[in-house]
């Protein structure tokens, strides 16, 4: 590196530079005033260096008064620090440079968030000045380490046979589960455009193209409401897809790129699991973790007790079979074990989530006790010991009910019980693949048909399936990567055949001329012949999110939107001028 302003970088010298005579400029992270010495630590993109001035330096007069963030350029000669002295937190701790020269490229004012500190200052702070929250170390890193792992995952795409291609950002609406993004046509009044949920019609009209392996780096836009996991606005994705192939075959393509992209960029204390991914049917996920999201590094799975309490007295678990609903419980080693006031924090806990209560039975000195032991007979429990060991300090917690209340409230519980006694996190990363998804589910409020995962997807068994099953017993070739709870990837083997797209659509309440109008350029292209074809879509933000450790999107988003969908960087969304809203042919909100 050799230039006007810099022969060095802040993070490129080291004991061999010794006595070399250098130029560097960056911004100044930090000082510290000696009385005889003034210490300036410079900061580039690379890192940071150690400048000491003497007062009787040139140098002394420009650094003494230069606000922190200022961008300087300092000349100086290398020397090395006293062995004491080391700074082994930083690659140039070895040695500083004595400042002879400086001058001052841009005086900072003053500052609204420090940047030498993870000091936490309000979201509204960080996202409106995020271009100096970005020079904060931590999060300067995470975008660092973004970019690294897109480069690598396109390396191991193309590795692989795949074909960078991108597709149109300005498209047609489609109905993938969430709103879109629309934009006024200035040439066709009252007509709008979409940006694009997913590249997912021109992928596969890439497969009806020849074009036997695609991938991109695509952005994708929902107008949803945001989450912790989600950005409101857009989000990138390594978007795939392939011509010819079953969805096993998929499986062995993205497994491997993603236990890579893991080894390589996991934090140093970090294990990646080099098992092959389990295959977790849905509805299995549902009834042993009471999620489609598990983390398995928790052990703690949940047991269906319908058979063995079907004669019950019990009245909670009567008025649950009688209602069609269910019987779980959650099996937890060392429960027995815990204090009465852990047991009280987890009775608050489940009030807190709507239950009426915490049922639970404990096994002490050979024998089941506990607030529910006196409701269950003798064979009952006998039964209860064979079904969860005999082993002393187990726990059990049930709940009875609805089957999907049942599910999703033993789900958190298997997630707070297992955190409670654990609370030093395993730091493992575990995947396993989410199969056999319903093609089909009921809409809560209208109590209809509608799609519940991908409506491109494959419906398992074909048109046949589609004539002869009930559309909530259908499965689909839809498949999720989970890793530690988080849902990485969706996928699917899609539907090709028009004939069965047509079917699988009017079963969720789509009319032929509307099928024909949303995605008349699939359908033509699919009655010109095209392969068995099917993809997925790992999610670039949500394998940051686990790599950095971080619990939020926003930090390993360079320029990230508030909860409330807003850009205060940017000031977006913001008013037209009027001129710019009747060329588009729209009308001012009225005040």
């Amino acid at each position: 590196m050799n230039s006007f302003y810099r022969t060095e970088s802040c993070g490129a010298l080291r004991a061999n530079h010794e006595r070399k005579n250098v130029k560097l400029s960056g911004w100044i992270h930090r000082k510290r005033d000696h009385g005889q010495l003034l210490f300036v630590d410079l900061r580039d993109h690379y890192g940071i260096t150690q400048c000491v001035v003497d007062p009787a330096s040139p140098a002394f007069v420009i650094l003494e008064h230069a606000p922190l963030e200022s961008v300087v350029s300092v000349e100086g000669e290398v020397v090395l620090r006293q062995a004491h002295l080391v700074n082994t937190k930083i690659e140039t701790g070895e040695i500083e440079v004595k400042a002879q020269l400086a001058v001052m490229l841009s005086q900072a004012a003053p500052l609204p968030l420090t940047v030498n500190s993870d000091e936490p200052f309000p979201e509204e702070t960080r996202l409106k000045y995020r271009f100096l929250d970005l020079r904060r170390p931590k999060l300067h890193q995470h975008i660092v380490l973004r970019g690294k792992v897109i480069q690598f995952l396109r390396e191991q795409m193309q590795s692989r046979g795949f074909l960078e291609i991108q597709t149109p950002i300005l498209t047609g609406t489609s109905p993938e589960g969430a709103r879109d993004y629309v934009v006024p046509s200035r040439l066709y009044p009252g007509q709008f455009y979409a940006l694009p949920q997913a590249p997912q019609q021109f992928k596969q009209l890439l497969m009806a193209s020849g074009f036997d392996k695609y991938f991109q780096i695509s952005p994708c836009f929902r107008d949803e409401d945001p989450r912790a996991d989600r950005s409101p606005g857009e989000f990138y994705q390594l978007d795939m897809e392939m011509s010819f192939v079953t969805q096993e075959e998929i499986f062995s393509i993205l497994e491997p790129v993603l236990r890579e992209t893991f080894l390589k960029f996991a934090p140093d204390e970090w294990q990646v699991s080099l098992e092959n991914f389990p295959r977790i049917p849905y509805e299995k996920a549902l009834e042993e973790y009471g999620s489609d999201k598990p983390d398995l590094r928790n052990p703690l799975k949940i047991s269906n007790l319908c058979k063995l309490f079907h004669n019950s007295s019990f009245p909670p678990f009567q008025g649950a079979l009688k209602k069609k609903g269910t019987i779980r419980a959650l099996k937890v080693p060392g429960l027995a074990q815990q204090s009465r006031q852990f047991l009280k924090m987890l009775e608050s806990w489940a009030l807190e989530q709507g239950a009426p209560g915490l049922g639970y039975i404990l096994r002490k000195s050979d024998k089941w006790q506990g607030p529910l032991v006196k409701f269950f007979s003798d064979d009952e429990q006998l039964e209860l010991t064979r079904e969860f060991s005999d082993i002393e300090g187990v726990g059990v917690c049930f709940m009875a009910g609805p089957c999907k209340e049942v599910e999703q409230f033993l789900g958190k519980l298997r997630t707070y019980v297992w955190k409670a006694l654990n609370p030093e996190e395993e730091k493992v990363f575990k995947f396993c693949w989410i199969v056999d998804f319903p093609m089909y589910e009921e809409d809560p409020l209208t109590q209809s048909v509608v799609f519940s995962h991908n409506p491109f997807s494959m419906p398992q068994g074909g048109m046949k399936a589609l004539e002869k099953i009930s559309p909530l017993e259908i499965k689909a070739f839809q498949y999720d990567i989970v890793c530690n709870g988080v849902e990485l990837c969706s996928g699917a083997i899609r539907n090709h055949d028009p004939e069965i797209m047509k079917k699988a659509f009017l079963i969720a309440g789509y009319a032929d001329q509307e099928v024909e109008r949303q995605f008349g350029a699939l359908l033509n292209a699919f009655r010109y012949g095209v392969p068995p074809h099917g993809g997925a879509a790992p999610g670039i933000e949500r394998i940051l999110m686990l790599l950095c450790q971080v619990p939020n999107i926003r930090e390993v988003v360079a320029f990230p939107w508030t909860q409330q969908g807003k850009d205060l960087l940017m000031q977006a969304p913001g008013p037209l001028p009027s001129a710019r809203l009747k060329e588009l042919h729209l009308r001012p909100l009225s005040s």
